[in-house]
């Protein structure tokens, strides 16, 4: 029975650290199922989802997922804490160990070889519950080492982390001014197009194209992110990504030649992106339901951008043929992280999230803020 102990718990720490070390260091896809970190968000995102769909849509959803994508974290380190703990007190339980602790006379139970882990684990080092043999000693010292790993490697996972989200959201906060809140293909048109130079949108799908292949980098190698939500509820980083394959799209399908190129760039990452975050969470494709872009809402574009200057060629089956290739995968993936996909032409004038505020609306004297515009209480 001793020798099984020990071989459970040795079992469980090359389990733990083989999933800290695929999930914090490994810098790729794991396409492995039976991981840890997996049932751990497949699980607490199970939950969590359900209570949130229980909501319906608007403010006080949102203001209950945003946490999640911080404390999933906190409780994965956890988790992997607490087995690890667990684990080396099994093999302690399994070895006998030997232990100077009071009374001198009684028989360890499992719960002091786990005060016993955790003290070391933590290398708190109170020194009341001791190991008497050398056999002991040496586990504690291997398990205080790799405590103290194990933390170094959650802080300095932290940073970087946050780092990337923050590049990723200052983008998305740029997006802002250029196509709406939320983002649209539509609108996005119309602004370059009243600018009076259709070439100056070349250069912003160049940046996104950058910000999509660090999106498919980050997100591949730390998914926990793509549950980190943005600072506004109208804008999220599956909105920015279907906002500017959406115009790509329409680019591709008639736009003009000095901006087809870049268009082609960039459909082609962000489009990498989506399909690639689909297989990540396991999302089948899906179509979207409802159409986002019927014939009378792609001739109702092409009017807009005529009468701004943009004409625009794009043809109903071309433009169908490039949403096929990527509408599925977010609208999946949209309905899985519960983030609304942008439409592709918005019903009435966006309203920027510059230019609204509690402060501006009382201010004002409006009861409320128009439709779609997010309302900052912070």
């Amino acid at each position: 029975m001793g020798w099984v102990l020990v071989g459970l718990g040795a079992l469980l720490i090359a389990v733990v650290l083989w999933d800290c070390f695929e999930a914090l260091i490994l810098p790729r896809r794991v396409n492995r199922l039976l991981r840890p970190s997996r049932l751990f968000y497949q699980s607490a995102w199970s939950v969590w989802r359900f209570v949130g769909c229980r909501l319906g849509p608007g403010k006080r959803r949102e203001k209950f997922l945003a946490p999640f994508g911080p404390l999933s974290l906190f409780g994965l380190f956890t988790t992997w804490a607490v087995a690890l703990l667990f684990a080396f007190a099994l093999i302690h339980r399994g070895l006998g160990s030997r232990l100077n602790a009071p009374p001198a006379d009684a028989e360890p139970t499992l719960w002091t070889y786990v005060y016993l882990s955790g003290t070391t684990f933590f290398t708190l080092g109170y020194g009341d519950v001791t190991a008497a043999e050398p056999a002991g000693r040496f586990l504690t010292v291997v398990e205080a080492g790799l405590g103290f790993g194990f933390l170094a490697v959650v802080i300095g996972y932290l940073p970087v982390l946050y780092a990337a989200f923050s590049r990723r959201e200052a983008t998305i906060s740029l997006l802002d001014a250029r196509a709406g809140s939320p983002p649209s293909a539509a609108e996005f048109l119309l602004r370059v197009a009243r600018g009076g130079n259709p070439a100056a949108a070349a250069p912003v799908l160049a940046e996104w194209e950058r910000w999509a292949a660090e999106l498919l980098e980050s997100h591949l190698s730390f998914p926990v992110l793509s549950y980190y939500r943005s600072q506004h509820d109208n804008q999220s980083w599956l909105a920015a990504l279907t906002a500017m394959l959406d115009v790509c799209a329409v680019l591709l399908s008639g736009g003009a030649a000095e901006v087809v190129y870049q268009a082609q760039l960039t459909f082609a990452v962000a489009r990498h992106a989506a399909v690639d975050l689909a297989l990540v969470f396991r999302t089948p494709p899906r179509p979207p339901d409802p159409d986002r872009l019927p014939p009378e809402r792609l001739t109702l574009l092409r009017q807009r951008l005529h009468e701004a200057g943009l004409p625009l060629r794009a043809s109903q089956a071309k433009t169908d043929e490039l949403r096929r290739l990527y509408e599925p995968f977010v609208a999946a993936l949209g309905d899985f992280l519960l983030f609304a996909v942008p439409p592709f032409v918005p019903e009435g004038a966006p309203v920027d999230n510059w230019q609204t505020s509690a402060w501006t609306r009382r201010a004002a004297g409006l009861s409320r803020l128009p439709a779609g515009a997010d309302d900052h209480e912070d």
